[in-house]
This record gives C-alpha cells, structure tokens and sequence, in this order.
C-alpha cells in the first residue's frame, strides 16, 4: 500500500522544520564566537596599523624581505630539481661522501678543542702544585684520612658499635681537615668540643624538660632551644669570639638543636648522644693525626716566612729605584713596565692571609723554632708597619712615573744632580736596612745594636730636609723635590719597622749573632 500524500506532506513539513530549528540554534551558539573573532582581528588589524603610523619604515622592512623571499622560493626549485637529477644520475654517492668528510672534519676540530682543554687544564695544574707542592701533599692527607675513618663504616665489629652515627666520623673528616696545622686544630678543637657542650646541655634540657609532664615536655625543649640558639648566636658577634672559636659556636647550636629536638622521640637519648661525640672524636683524632705527622704544614711558619719576604720586597722597590731612577747611570726609560715598580702591591694585599695565619699559629704546638707563647700579635703589627711604608711606596711610583713621563723644563742641572743623589743615598741604605731585618727574622737571630745604614739612611733625610728647608730654589722646583720628601717618610717608616723588628727579636728571645773570629773593629776618631 502507498501512504496518501497528505502524510507525504506532513511528513516533509516536519523535517523542514525541525532542520530549520536546528540550523537556527547552531547560528545563535556559533554567533558569539564569530563576534569574538571578528573584534579580534579588528584589534589586530588597529594594531598594525598604529605600529606602522609609529614607523613607516617597518612597513618597507617587511616589503623589502617579502620580495627576496618570493625570488627565493622560485630559485629554490632549481637545486632541488638539479640534485633530484643527480640522484637518479647516480651523482648521490659525491654528495654523501662530501657529507661524511665535513662529518669528519668537525669531529677532528672537537677533537682537537678537547685536547688543548685538556693540555692547558693539564698545564694548570702542574702550575699550581709547582708554585707550591704542599697543595700536592695535602691532597694525598686529605684522601689518607679520608679512607682511614671509612675504615670504620667496613669493619663490622666497629660499624656495629655505632651503627649509621658512623658516617659523622667521615662528615667530621671532610669539614675539619685544612690546609695548616693551626686551622685543623682550630677547627678539630672546635668542633670537638662544640659536641660535647652541645650535647651534654642538650641531654641536660631533656631531663628537665621531662619534669613538665608529656604536654609540658615540648613547649620547655622549644623554649630551651630558643634560649641557647639565640644566646650562642650573638656571642658570634663578639669580635674575640668571631676570630677564633665562630666555627665551634655553629657547631654547639647544630648539635644541641639536633640532640634537643630528637630526645623528644629518640628513646635512648644517652647512646644517641654518646655515639654523635664519639664518631667526631674519631674523626678529629683522625684529621690531627694525619695533619701533625704527615707532611706538616705549620701557619707559624708561613706567617714568619710572610714577614721577612714582605720585607725582602719593600728592600727590592728601593734597590731598583736607586739603580734605575737615581743612579748616575740612570735610563728611567719604559718604568711602567719595570718590574720592581709592584713588588709593593703584594705587601698592600697581605693583611687577610696574615691575621688568619696568625689566628692558627695560635693554636699550634711547638714546633721548630717556636715556641710556647711565641709572639705572633708582634708580626701583625710589623705587618701593618710594612703596609704603610708600601703605600708611601705607592705614591712614590706614581711620583716618578708622572715625572718621568712629563715634559717639565729641567730644573737647576745642579740642583737636580744634589736632589738625586740625596735620593740615591736614602733608596741604597733604606734597602740594605730591609734587606738586614729580613736576614735577621728568617735567621731568627737578633739584629746588629749598632746600625750604620740606617743611620745614615736617617742622616740623609735629615740633610735634604734641612737643605729644603733653607734653599728657595729647591722650592720652585717642587715635581723634583716631593720626590725626595717622600722617600724622607719612607725612611722614617723604615725606622719604625726596624724598632718594631727589635721588639720582636726580644720578645722571641732571637739567638744573639756570632762574631766572626776574623772580624776586625776600627774605631775611627774625628
């Protein structure tokens, strides 16, 4: 049977109208979007436009590189279509060699980077241990001590003893070990009883903070952990104790923290306590040991040998300006390039490595020539003294060069001639007196009373200031005669280094020197 066309047209009608809904509500979702869209790109285009108001000349930047790259496209295809040809022609096999030789070559440039890395990494190195080859033997104690204390973690009865608290010796052995006696004591010390203070006040804490009942017992550890943190904490600012004991401070605050807060679940707190101080004693006997015995290296001795050679080169700045500035025979050519012109400047930047030096040569043993309360405050303060004479050094140099390099008309050819050799005379005496008091604290042996260079050094002085005093015609000439009034303070300076050097030869009880059987003394009356 056909249906009647009436339900045909029912039918139809229901379609169009339900497609007709349906293409109606995706308008009006899809509606929004397309706003959002068009006000975007409307934005965008706003933008274009203002940054091409802003500068045409954008405008022609992006025209100028549209038109190569159009070209470009086009002559693109041709070597495309000539090395699709080679390829079907057999041409591959040249271009994958020529492929495989670049290949070769950039690995052989790496290769050949790596190896000159490599030689001057090398060349460093072997720079470093020849400058001074102690670095070499502290290495080699550092690693000694190192697989002694783990020792420790390998043995089973010893590992058994303490258990995981082991690996404190190792920590101990890595943070304590220094390059000089002196500092590996004064850290070993330092952390050693550090430990111990920490730990004991820490165990002290404990028990106290037991009596305040199971709630009362965390409220009185905090509270004690308060207290002594920051007690401990500003005593670090103490400049006495900043010096010596900062390490120990820090490691009393780490380890009463540490003990402290873990007795709250720890249930054996002693052995706790008692394996944390027995590991970093194990480990600072460890370093000491491995320190004192093998290869020593003492910080008295490298603060004594710091003073004579500061000393060797303030008398090297003085050598080189009586032979190179007032000799009679004289260039004053290239003095920028001199090298005795900066010996001065490592005097100037001495005092950090020599208040550490003599910070640890206090907590060393006797040793050597050394001994017990040896005055190290004294070589600080002939220290400070050579740093002074090496500033007035300083502005002696820039002296000389500026006057060097001028084109002031040459003063009174007598003048100058009286004026240089006054010079000569304080620069040749002041440097054999430098050079005497270097002799005599390497020597440890205790200077001359009777000084004839550094009396004449001082005679010198006296006279060209007297003569500077009273001639108006050393007064105009005043770039050659500052010169010469420098060096006056210098010798002055000098003066004082000799009586500080003196006070040294007495307080360290220098050995007097020997008189040469040979010697011959001739007293010589006006």
């Amino acid at each position: 049977m056909e249906p009647p066309q009436g339900a045909e047209r029912n039918n139809g009608g229901v379609a169009e109208g339900g497609n007709g809904g349906f293409l109606a509500s995706c308008r009006e979702l899809l509606r929004p979007a397309l706003d959002k869209v068009r006000r975007a790109l409307v934005a965008f285009g706003a933008k274009l436009a203002k940054t091409s108001r802003d500068d045409p000349r954008r405008v022609a930047h992006s025209l100028k590189v549209s038109v190569p790259e159009s070209t470009a496209l086009e002559g693109a295809m041709e070597p495309a279509a000539q090395a699709t040809e080679e390829i079907n022609n057999g041409g591959g096999g040249e271009s994958n060699a020529g492929f495989l030789a670049s290949c070769r070559d950039r690995l052989r440039s790496a290769s050949d980077g790596l190896g000159r890395a490599v030689a001057g990494l090398a060349g460093k190195l072997a720079r470093i241990a020849l400058d001074d080859p102690r670095r070499v033997a502290h290495s080699l104690k550092v690693g000694l001590a190192l697989t002694l204390v783990s020792v420790f973690y390998y043995v089973t009865p010893l590992f058994n003893g303490w258990g995981d608290s082991t690996i404190w010796a190792v920590i101990t052995v890595v943070f304590v070990m220094e390059f000089t006696v002196g500092a590996t004591l004064s850290k070993g010390l330092n952390r050693a009883l550090a430990t111990l203070v920490g730990g004991s006040l820490a165990v002290g804490a404990h028990l106290v903070a037991q009596l305040g009942g199971e709630k009362g017992e965390p409220i009185l550890l905090a509270v004690f952990i308060f207290i002594a943190a920051s007690a401990a904490t500003f005593s670090r600012f103490i400049p006495e104790v900043k010096a010596r004991y900062d390490y120990g401070v820090l490691i009393f605050i780490l380890t009463f923290a540490m003990v402290a807060v873990s007795s709250y679940r720890v249930e054996d707190l002693i052995e706790f306590a008692h394996e944390r101080v027995t590991t970093i004693a194990v480990g600072v006997a460890t370093c000491l040991f491995t320190t004192v015995f093998v290869f020593p290296v003492w910080a008295g001795e490298d603060l004594h040998n710091l003073a004579a050679g500061n000393l060797d080169k303030l008398a090297e700045f003085l050598e080189g300006m009586e032979s190179e500035c007032f000799g009679e025979t004289s260039s004053c050519e290239n003095l920028e390039g001199k090298a005795f012109l900066h010996v001065y400047k490592s005097v100037l930047n001495s005092k950090v490595r020599e208040d550490s030096l003599s910070t640890f040569a206090r907590w060393e043993p006797i040793h050597g020539k050394f001994g017990f309360r040896h005055p190290w405050k004294q070589y600080q303060e002939l220290g400070t003294l050579c740093r002074q004479c090496a500033s007035s050094m300083e502005a002696l140099a820039s002296c000389v060069i500026i006057l060097k390099g001028s084109q002031y008309p040459e003063a009174n050819p007598e003048l100058c001639l009286r004026t240089g050799a006054a010079c000569a005379a304080m620069s040749s005496h002041s440097a054999r007196v430098l050079r005497g008091l270097s002799l005599t604290v390497r020597t440890m042996t205790a200077p001359s009373p009777a000084n004839g260079d550094m009396s004449a050094a001082t005679k010198a002085a006296s006279d060209f200031g007297t003569e500077f005093s009273e001639d108006g015609a050393l007064l105009q000439a005043m770039h050659v005669a500052v010169v010469a009034s420098l060096l006056s303070d210098i010798v002055a300076q000098i003066e004082r280094i000799t009586e500080s050097t003196n006070d040294l030869a007495r307080l360290a009880c220098f050995k007097k020197p020997e008189r040469s059987p040979s010697a011959v003394v001739i007293n010589i009356e006006d």
